[in-house]
């Protein structure tokens, strides 16, 4: 028997230049090196070379990326969800050795218009930056944010949102909404999903949980970027933004929080079927 714990990270980047998969990659390591066995994992091009795993892994995580997630009608979309349908029957049907999904972003909303979660759909303009994430009712009972204020903050990085939830979806498939975007009195705009809890297996958010602050500041100081973000948000937002990357009670408490507790969840319970 192969004693070891196999983790496959879906790249939906699509080849477009990003921190994402590094911060994947760097919590993983990170986390591997405290548990007992060895940590397996291979990564997977998705959007670009059409390449997905089996459903032969433990863990699966599945990043952000680019563009429009609605429809697209192309081969890797319908890959990606009979992967993500075939995971969650095998948890369904499964009382044994369950497998653990965690989505972000761009994959967030693909899940989320998949199962028929809520209307996905582009905002009126892209959310850029550190922003406060509130904790619903059911966040406040979630392990994975349980070491976080309400608000938390994280990295938001996206031209779409999930909002509109629906109601009696929720309800026959036992989805839990575990949070939603700052309350914005002078807009009168519905506020977004930005986490839910599918199953007890899979999870996903709308932010980046695995946002690499110290990295995100290097990337961002270059004279480029800097250039660009002032163009686009102004200097105001721009500096704001810098200063809560390095504060150790916003993003690097996420980071150092959600991924690693599901990772750290994850192995035990992935490692306790193993012992039965």
């Amino acid at each position: 028997m192969d004693h070891s714990i196999r983790v496959a990270i879906l790249d939906l980047y699509n080849k477009h230049p990003n921190q994402g998969m590094r911060g994947i990659r760097s919590l993983l390591y990170l986390e591997s090196l405290q548990t007992e066995v060895p940590v397996r994992w291979h990564i997977f091009d998705v959007r670009h070379d059409v390449k997905l795993p089996d459903d032969s892994y433990d863990i699966y995580i599945s990043s952000g990326g680019p563009g429009d997630p609605g429809a697209s009608g192309e081969l890797w979309e319908k890959k990606y969800f009979a992967l993500m349908d075939k995971i969650r029957n095998h948890n369904l049907k499964n009382t044994d050795r369950k497998k653990y999904v965690f989505l972000i972003c761009h994959s967030f909303e693909l899940m989320c218009r998949h199962w028929q979660l809520g209307e996905v759909n582009k905002r009126k303009s892209p959310s850029f930056g550190v922003f406060p994430i509130h904790k619903t009712a059911a966040g406040e009972k979630e392990n994975l944010f349980k070491n976080l204020g309400n608000p938390f903050y994280a990295t938001d990085s996206r031209e779409y949102q999930v909002i509109a939830p629906n109601h009696a979806i929720i309800k026959r498939d036992g989805f839990k909404i575990l949070a939603t975007e700052k309350e914005r009195p002078h807009i009168p705009l519905e506020r977004a999903i930005m986490s839910v809890r599918f199953s007890d297996e899979i999870i996903g958010t709308q932010f980046h949980p695995e946002a690499d602050p110290h990295g995100m500041i290097r990337y961002f100081t270059q004279a480029d970027k800097k250039e660009s973000i002032i163009k686009n948000y102004g200097e105001e937002k721009y500096y704001k933004m810098i200063d809560m990357l390095d504060d150790p009670d916003k993003i690097i408490l996420t980071q150092k929080t959600i991924l690693p507790t599901f990772l750290k969840s994850s192995f035990e319970k992935i490692l306790a079927t193993e012992l039965v």
